[in-house]
């Protein structure tokens, strides 16, 4: 018993996170691509050597992150960015990434 409500208040700061993100963030431009559309894109742009990939990405930013548990990517065409994202401290932290150069643009905390 004390187990599960353990782990319920450990979520409950990421749950309550992502239901306020939901109502207060503007929508995200891969809203308008298909499930496979993205990472389509992100593919032709690398053969075309447009963009860097995401492998060479998080060999840069997952060392900066020590502590963190890395959750995933996701790749915006329409910015050429990557988001990475993770949980520190019982927070979600996004990671934005310019896709051609590798440098990082905005960390949310």
């Amino acid at each position: 018993m004390i187990a599960r409500l353990t782990s319920f208040l450990m979520l409950a700061p990421v749950a309550l996170w992502a239901m306020v993100s939901v109502l207060v963030l503007p929508p995200v431009s891969l809203a308008h691509a298909g499930p496979g559309e993205a990472q389509g894109e992100v593919r032709r742009e690398m053969k075309a050597g447009n963009v860097r990939s995401l492998r060479e990405i998080e060999k840069h930013v997952l060392p900066m992150m020590a502590g963190a548990q890395y959750l995933g990517p996701e790749y915006d065409p329409l910015a050429v960015a990557y988001r990475l994202k993770f949980i520190k401290d019982g927070r979600v932290v996004f990671v934005d990434v310019d896709a051609r150069t590798g440098e990082i643009i905005r960390q949310t905390r």
